[in-house]
């Protein structure tokens, strides 16, 4: 159950949702997709920019290597789809897979722009099962297609990464084959990337086979992931920055709008409490840049929206504001929100100058070791930024971030 406590003093307003307890975000039965809370993103973007990413990935035993490092990496990569011109709405989305047999064929995570809640559920899946060839990928693509709320908008970069280290299930009779699942995914604007883990030979064939039906890309990382995992002395400053900004969200709205702001603040309590050091100073950068906002605040975050003059306070119901402010007069409400509206200026600015730093350390780092081309990241962000590009999005770096 969650449960929240409310501190009498000002500054600390924002603990009233941030001490939320965790809530586990468990996967539900197969096919069916996992409930995500949907922000709203024309705040952002205004519908201009859109990316939509979702991973199909292959969670059995001899992957476990790279589901952690996409625990790992899934801010980073994230970030570096950020870095685009202009600043896109940015959704993910999962679909976690196996084979019929094992504990779930298939799991689905809708599109999010609620990154945190999509990383809590990612921080559940394990690797276990398999070990017996090949696993259901014609199911798993098939969902990613179909069961997933692709956007309308012709203009948005729509794109799959499927990430596995055996071939699909071609004696299935009533498994929908890959062919045509690829064809239905070009009829909606959608590309289709294949990530080989490993070498085995059938893999690389059919693997190679759907990238290039899907218009999309094939590479080849080893087991692993080959995913570029260095820490560095400013990713602890980072993540204590981060959960610093975490606490100064407060949300209105009304009974319904505030459990559904309790789950996400209690999905970013989870991360908090499970995640490696390195995975929050990855995901305080996304959150500090332009598409990383709307993950950073949620939705109705009372802040912001009085902040930025997209709401007066005085047209707010008094019992649809956080409690802690709904007994104080009306200029000790602003006062409270010009406070924490203050606080997290100047952390966002604490952030940027420790992340430009980060990122010089992580610069030399990899070209001391020399050079990180074949890497996951690497590779992610050369077909990214191939594939943006008729999409209306441009990609300057050199590399991808870290």
């Amino acid at each position: 159950m969650t449960t929240r406590s409310t501190k009498a003093k000002l500054v600390a307003l924002a603990l009233f949702l941030a001490t939320a307890a965790t809530v586990a975000l468990v996967p539900e039965r197969q096919g069916t997709p996992i409930p995500v809370q949907t922000v709203s993103p024309a705040e952002l973007t205004n519908g201009h920019a859109k990316i939509e990413v979702v991973f199909v990935l292959d969670t059995t035993g001899s992957m476990g290597g790279l589901i952690q490092a996409a625990k790992e990496k899934i801010w980073s990569i994230a970030t570096t789809m950020a870095s685009a011109k202009p600043a896109p709405e940015i959704r993910m989305g999962l679909v976690a897979y196996r084979d019929r047999g094992d504990a779930y064929v298939t799991r689905v995570v809708d599109l999010s722009s609620d990154l945190d809640s999509m990383y809590a559920t990612l921080m559940d899946f394990q690797a276990d099962g398999g070990g017996d060839g090949p696993e259901s990928v014609n199911k798993a693509l098939y969902d990613a297609v179909n069961s997933v709320s692709w956007s309308q908008d012709p203009k948005a970069y729509k794109v799959v990464f499927l990430v596995g280290d055996a071939p699909p299930h071609m004696d299935y009779q009533d498994d929908v084959k890959y062919p045509e699942t690829i064809a239905a995914a070009i009829q909606k604007g959608i590309v289709i990337n294949a990530i080989q883990c490993g070498t085995l030979d059938d893999t690389t064939h059919q693997w190679q086979q759907i990238a290039q039906l899907a218009r999309g890309e094939y590479f080849q990382v080893d087991q692993a992931g080959s995913a570029v995992a260095i820490a560095t002395p400013f990713d602890r400053k980072l993540a204590e920055l981060s959960a610093a900004i975490d606490e100064t969200r407060l949300y209105y709205g009304s009974k319904e709008d505030k459990a559904e702001q309790e789950r996400k603040v209690a999905a970013g309590a989870k991360l908090a409490a499970t995640s490696s050091v390195e995975s929050l100073a990855r995901r305080a950068e996304f959150n500090a840049s332009a598409s990383g906002t709307t993950n950073m605040l949620g939705k109705q975050e009372l802040v912001d929206a009085v902040s930025s003059g997209r709401i007066r306070l005085a047209d707010i119901e008094r019992d649809h504001l956080p409690e802690p402010l709904q007994a104080r007069p009306p200029a000790a409400q602003q006062a409270a929100i010009d406070e924490m509206a203050g606080k997290r200026q100047a952390l966002m600015t604490e952030i940027n100058e420790v992340s430009k730093e980060r990122a010089d350390y992580l610069r030399k780092k990899v070209e001391e070791s020399g050079g990180a081309e074949k890497s996951l990241d690497a590779q992610l962000y050369k077909a990214v930024r191939e594939q943006a590009k008729d999409k209306g999005l441009s990609y300057d770096a050199d590399a991808p971030a870290y």
